[in-house]
């Protein structure tokens, strides 16, 4: 069970729509920006109340108001508040193991995402949720944590660049989802990076540590299956949305980012099923070491067999044994028994078995 599943009991018998922050607080202080722009102007500023985004509420541009960090009820009541959200939506946005969804609230659609990327020391991948709500001429974008996931946006933003600021806020979340599905992308190639090397030192030399890393990218697998698959149904749901906060224009771009969220889904169960086939390769590599053991300890075994029955009849206490009184007793037995080893030996190699 995971921290954030665990930390879901202290909502117990809680009405619903009580604002409990549910996650680990990834940062000390909630970060507001907002970027209100159309076709030939632009504005952009981190504000220090939630009272300086309620002016961009009524205007004709399209403004998108970020927040860094949920864990402050107050913070997320008054923005939902002021944009109308209703409290169990507001109620899922600070609870961080939310399913990937999207809601139709008829003057806005709510969706909620896992964003991925690497931690620091490239070794695993680091998660969280992500919830976006646009409506007319709004959205809101709430994260767990700042990053640069939306960097490329705010940049083709302030910069002009394509048709972004020719379009409306439809468009703009469609953006910022894409920005997100690139992640999976980036991350997904990264891990394929790291398979070849698994395989490859399955191949030459399997160890213990070898079969660690397997089940470490199988958990990751698992749980990137449970953020893609309903992440596609949520695109769907988006570009089948006859809603009129989706103009038709940008529905063909949503076709694209489910096209993209197909591959994902590929990417992971090829995956998959290449660790699923490397974990059998580990255990036969594994089991075929063991067989060489095995193999070399009863040769040798076979070997000394014969030496050890000839020292045995040679070691027994009888009285009369007439070869004790020969002369070049000792070095005759010593070169029966060498013959004996050097004849299993050639014959062990002429059956290929050594």
């Amino acid at each position: 069970m995971t921290d954030s599943e665990s930390k879901r009991s202290i909502k117990a018998g809680l009405s619903p729509g009580s604002l409990i922050h549910v996650g680990e607080r990834m940062v000390e202080k909630v970060r507001i920006t907002v970027i209100d722009y159309d076709a030939d102007n632009i504005f952009e500023k981190e504000v220090e109340t939630v009272e300086e985004c309620f002016r961009f509420r009524e205007t004709s541009t399209v403004t998108w108001i970020n927040i860094d960090g949920i864990h402050d009820a107050a913070v997320v009541e008054k923005l939902g508040t002021y944009f109308g959200l209703h409290p169990l939506i507001l109620e899922d946005i600070m609870t961080t193991s939310q399913r990937p969804k999207m809601e139709d609230l008829g003057d806005a659609a709510y969706v909620v995402l896992k964003m991925i990327e690497y931690g620091t020391d490239c070794s695993d991948v680091v998660t969280e949720q992500m919830s976006l709500i646009f409506g007319r001429n709004f959205v809101l974008t709430f994260q767990e944590r700042p990053g640069d996931t939306f960097d490329p946006v705010r940049e083709r933003i302030r910069k002009g660049k394509g048709r972004i600021r020719k379009m409306g806020p439809d468009y703009l979340a469609y953006a910022l989802i894409d920005a997100v599905v690139d992640d999976y992308f980036i991350v997904l190639e990264r891990m394929g990076e790291q398979i070849e090397e698994i395989e490859d030192e399955l191949v030459a030399d399997p160890k213990k540590t070898t079969l660690n890393e397997i089940h470490a990218m199988k958990r990751q697998m698992i749980f990137l299956r449970k953020s893609a698959w309903p992440m596609r149904e949520l695109i769907s749901r988006l570009e089948r949305a006859e809603s009129p906060l989706i103009q038709k224009t940008t529905g063909i771009f949503l076709r694209d980012v489910y096209d993209h969220t197909i591959q994902i889904i590929d990417n992971i169960e090829t995956f998959r099923d290449m660790l699923s086939g490397m974990l059998d390769m580990y255990l036969s590599s594994v089991s075929n070491r063991m067989n060489e053991v095995m193999k070399v300890l009863t040769i040798i075994g076979t070997i000394f067999i014969p030496l050890t029955f000839l020292v045995g009849v040679y070691g027994m206490n009888f009285k009369f044994m007439p070869e004790l009184e020969w002369r070049g007793s000792y070095f005759v037995v010593w070169g029966v028994m060498i013959a004996v080893a050097v004849f299993l030996v050639a014959y062990f190699r002429r059956k290929k078995w050594l």
